[in-house]
């Protein structure tokens, strides 16, 4: 049975702070509010009032307090609120007042969007969405977590799943009501229609290549490239701290450091990664391993080469990266006689079209960095521009949606074989509707009855 205790929390930040924000959620929250306040407000208005003690009455804040009656509240319970001033000592002695009050405990970590969730009033993608909101850190990971929370995936699995009941149902009224005058004899063939619809609408929803999912993580860009080019110098310019440690020795850097990055509004996750040569050295020779893991992963690598001298100009491998992904940066200018900062460098012109992207810089100074950080900005954003209408931002919603494929594929390639093979094609329907169902936390196998009985009118 669920717990149905009274949960109260502190919801705004941690104090000292100018307000503090405490909130009750459960039957006994009337209760709860009308003893710290000796009244009820007016259902969603703030009224003020003298918040005391539960015991001996001592007045501990004056407050405004906020009365939301279930159903219509952020949990579907009873909800109340305290929005008092943001001290240590007022927060405590409100906490701990309502602490001795029967039937109130302390909330668990996410239990009010649990409740929010076990009451209907957000399904699993909306949940997942308010996460994403709450951690994003860009415009552009704000903006896919809010359009998740207000139901652009839930929504569109529930109309898929809506349909592929009633497909469900039409294939269920076939093997079942058969000999029912009022039940048509063509219902496979709607079904199947239906089926194959669905199949291309989720289908296209899964081509997005993972981006959704990258934009929730951020967009991965690897800093490769020989001993002592500099690469630990460029990622601490490009995010503008110390976020490395600098040396003249080479082999200095030996594990692969990350430094999270707002680029023109987009989340960017850069590595700076060991320097790549032969080693005998068994500590530099795992972290050349895993600069070469990494860089097979990123969705962008940038080869660092030292530009001090030609005989210095270091190329990746053949086999280091696919050549799409990587970007040649020639850095150190200020220590050579080459063509301006920014511009190709002529010992590698002859490489531009293979490796896309070519500058000279000087991470030391600063040269030509403009011309590299709005390179990285018209990637990001052109990497990120079909994200914008995408559904998938987690692998859980990708491995249901698979799955759902998936079943979809077997119950058309049943409805192919020359045959009767309803109980098959319904199975496998059943499948993908229960997938699609897993995906927003709403499985119920008597919808598929309540819509026969509603369509067909079975039992006059």
């Amino acid at each position: 049975m669920p717990d149905r205790s009274t949960i109260f929390a502190l919801s705004s930040g941690r104090p000292p702070a100018a307000i503090a924000v405490v909130r009750l959620s459960g039957p006994n929250a009337r209760v709860a509010l009308e003893k710290l306040t000796g009244r009820l407000p007016e259902p969603r208005k703030a009224a003020l009032a003298r918040v005391r003690e539960s015991e001996g009455g001592e007045v501990i804040d004056e407050a405004l307090a906020l009365w939301f009656p279930a159903p219509h509240s952020e949990t579907g319970e009873d909800v109340a609120e305290l929005q008092l001033h943001g001290g240590h000592a007022v927060v405590a002695g409100v906490l701990d007042a309502l602490g001795k009050i029967e039937g109130c405990r302390l909330a668990e970590p996410g239990e009010f969007t649990r409740r929010a969730f076990e009451n209907g009033r957000l399904d699993l993608t909306a949940v997942e969405g308010l996460a994403d909101l709450i951690g994003a850190e860009t415009p552009a990971q704000r903006r896919q977590a809010f359009r998740q929370l207000k139901g652009l995936i839930g929504d569109r699995a529930e109309a898929w799943r809506q349909r592929l009941i009633e497909a469900l149902a039409l294939v269920e009224a076939r093997i079942d009501f058969s000999d029912e005058a009022d039940v048509p004899d063509d219902l496979i063939g709607p079904a199947v229609h239906a089926a194959q619809q669905l199949r291309s609408e989720i289908g296209a929803a899964l081509a997005g290549g993972g981006r959704g999912e990258r934009l929730r993580e951020g967009l991965v860009v690897a800093i490769a490239g020989p001993p002592n080019a500099g690469k630990s110098t460029l990622l601490n310019r490009l995010a503008r701290r110390q976020a490395a440690i600098v040396s003249p020795y080479a082999g200095t850097t030996r594990d692969i450091i990350e430094v999270h990055l707002n680029l023109d509004g987009y989340p960017v996750t850069l590595l700076d990664t060991a320097g790549i040569r032969e080693s005998t050295e068994p500590v530099e020779q795992e972290g050349v391993r895993r600069t070469r893991e990494r860089a097979e992963d990123a969705d962008l690598v940038l080869w660092v080469t030292d530009g001090s001298a030609v005989d210095r100009m270091v190329l990746p491998e053949r086999s280091f990266a696919d050549a799409s992904r990587i970007w040649l940066v020639v850095n150190k200018v200020d220590l050579a006689e080459l063509p301006v900062a920014g511009a190709a460098p002529l010992p590698l012109v002859k490489h531009k079209n293979e490796y896309q992207f070519i500058c000279s810089i000087s991470a030391l100074t600063g040269s030509g960095m403009d011309q590299l950080t709005d390179g990285l900005a018209g990637f990001a954003k052109e990497y990120f521009s079909t994200v914008e209408a995408g559904i998938v931002t987690r692998a859980r919603h990708r491995h249901l949606f698979e799955q759902t494929v998936a079943a979809l594929d077997r119950a058309l390639a049943e409805a192919a074989k020359p045959g009767e093979h309803e109980e098959l094609i319904a199975e496998e329907l059943r499948s993908a509707a229960t997938s699609l169902g897993r995906l927003t936390g709403r499985v119920d196998v008597e919808d598929i009855l309540d819509v026969i009985f509603r369509d067909f009118c079975i039992g006059k």
